[in-house]
């Protein structure tokens, strides 16, 4: 990544050198050549004007590929937004099913356990009776 930001810097910084290195060239070229003054001004001026040209054309090109770098930031950030959305929602689904699976184990539990105790209950009324009806026998005789 380092290594394509100083590539990145580089460029622009022999893109800049150039334009620079261009116009200083230009300014002393005009300004040393024996022309009339009224055609160094001129040539000065459609310099200019062509340098400035040359700048906006430049400055709407970098404007382009910033705004293309920004729209594929904001694709991927909404690309990662979407994976953990999904992630979140599966954990919640598997958390749902944990919690039903346990409550149903729970449910179990509760009828297996009441069913006991009504066995106890009626092994307790069953042993009661017995014992009864064998005092019974037990006094009569």
């Amino acid at each position: 990544m380092s290594s394509n930001n100083d590539s990145g810097n580089f460029t622009r910084g022999f893109i800049i050198g150039a334009v620079v290195g261009g116009l200083s060239g230009a300014i002393a070229a005009l300004l040393l050549a024996p022309k009339s003054g009224e055609e160094l001004r001129k040539e000065i001026a459609d310099q200019s004007v062509d340098f400035y040209s040359k700048a906006t054309d430049y400055f709407k090109t970098m404007e382009g590929k910033i705004e293309a770098g920004i729209n594929e930031g904001k694709y991927k950030a909404q690309g990662i937004m979407e994976n953990a959305r999904h992630k979140a929602e599966d954990i919640l689904h598997d958390a749902e099913n944990v919690l039903k699976d346990a409550r149903m184990k729970a449910s179990t539990a509760k009828e297996q356990i009441q069913d006991r105790i009504e066995n106890i209950r009626d092994a307790a009324k069953a042993g009661t009776e017995a014992f009864k009806a064998e005092m019974k026998t037990i006094d009569n005789k």
